[in-house]
């Protein structure tokens, strides 16, 4: 009896947790801890390339043929408003759950600083200013596209993609052996990725021993207060008011969406990476919860770039620490000055490891906190950065499977 790809991931997850737990039990000395640790950074590196090859071909193929695909003008610019308006509003209520959140429980409050002082003097960072992230993200949209695909810079392959794929909706049958050339090119990528998963369960396993291994449980009970807010937020925001956003929308279970997203969510969990999981992400939306190829070529690779809910909601979460942890309280005004600034900086934030912490500089001097405590959040950084990936990844497919809804609904 062969077992389902599913079943050999959950035993992945089963073992890389076990493995991680081991390796941290016999200590940094042990031989079996930096022999295991070795081969499982090694094994999960690959794992994780292995998906960042495909993602280049994947998000340009995805978008271009996605739109090329909608034809009629109008279906394109309902996709387009519905995708967006759903973006906007659920990274919204992440940031208000995150506050409110931070807000009741007050995390940071009598949290000795002297623990981290450390870390804070030898962390070194440059300032952001709100006009100069603006400038830099909006000069990052528009490049060489040639540039962009051997570099990797999605937000600007997808800006080129959506040009692309207006085009050929504009061109029609005159530039209909392009579109063929693109359609075909993604069912080749598609095709790999299918091998690729064969290797998930491995590397997924290997992944999560790591993460689990290398924690530090020192500095993680210290901050455990804040970790539990980001978490228990989180948790809330994904299991709740996502589910029920879908069910009211779709009236999709919330039993029959986990079923079919959850190769998706485990790999954005294991990887903290939603670029590097957007090729899981895309066979989970076409195959597991039957988007039609046209709406989830366009709304989960748009969504990978700049739908963040769990960023979102982590960043505002952060800065009310730090004012916790520095003993400012942040009036209404400032408030809602880290709302809009959460929300920009989640959607110009890449979609890499921890690379919200970059972002979350500007959100900070937004309302003038310290830059340096960025330090103070390191230690628990790559845990929380887990599962707010796998908020972010779930997102785009709950808002895949809510726009196909809205768009089939309208005359």
């Amino acid at each position: 009896m062969r077992w389902s790809l599913n079943l050999q991931i959950f035993i992945g997850v089963v073992a890389g947790v076990a493995l991680g737990l081991l390796f941290a039990a016999l200590g940094a000395d042990s031989a079996i801890n930096q022999y295991g640790l070795s081969a499982a950074k090694l094994l999960g590196g690959i794992f994780v390339d292995l998906l960042k090859m495909l993602l280049v071909p994947v998000v340009f193929a995805s978008i271009a043929v996605g739109i090329a695909q909608l034809r009629a003008q109008e279906k394109m610019h309902r996709v387009w408003v519905s995708t967006l308006v759903f973006f906007v509003l659920t990274m919204a209520i992440a940031i208000l759950l995150g506050m409110v959140a931070s807000t009741l429980f007050m995390p940071g409050k009598g949290l000795e600083l002297n623990l981290f002082q450390d870390a804070m003097q030898n962390f070194n960072t440059k300032p952001i200013t709100v006009v100069d992230f603006a400038n830099h993200f909006l000069h990052g949209l528009f490049v060489n596209p040639f540039a962009a695909l051997a570099e990797g810079n999605i937000l600007a392959l997808v800006v080129f993609a959506l040009f692309l794929g207006v085009a050929l909706v504009v061109g029609g049958e005159r530039y209909r052996n392009i579109l063929l050339l693109l359609q075909e090119g993604l069912e080749i990528v598609l095709r790999m990725l299918g091998w690729i998963m064969r290797l998930a369960p491995i590397g997924i396993m290997a992944l999560l021993a790591q993460l689990v291994a290398e924690q530090n449980l020192v500095l993680l009970s210290s901050l455990a207060k804040f970790v539990g807010v980001v978490i228990g937020t989180l948790l809330l925001h994904s299991w709740v008011i996502l589910p029920l956003i879908l069910f009211l929308i779709t009236g999709m279970t919330p039993l029959r969406f986990f079923k079919g997203a959850r190769e998706a969510l485990i790999t954005a969990f294991a990887t903290s990476s939603s670029n590097a999981t957007l090729p899981v992400s895309l066979r989970c939306a076409e195959q597991h919860l039957h988007v039609k190829p046209d709406i989830a070529g366009f709304v989960v690779p748009l969504g990978a770039t700049i739908n963040m809910d769990g960023t979102a909601l982590y960043e505002a979460a952060a800065a009310l620490f730090v004012a916790n942890l520095v003993g400012v309280e942040l009036d209404v005004g400032q408030q809602l000055i880290v709302f809009f600034t959460a929300m920009i900086a989640s959607i110009g934030a890449p979609g890499i490891p921890s690379a919200g912490m970059v972002t979350m500089v500007m959100v900070l001097q937004s309302v003038g906190l310290p830059a340096e405590a960025i330090a103070i959040l390191l230690p628990v950084d790559r845990l929380l950065d887990a599962f707010r990936t796998a908020v972010n990844v779930q997102g785009d497919l709950v808002g895949s499977l809510v726009v196909q809804k809205i768009v089939r609904s309208k005359p």
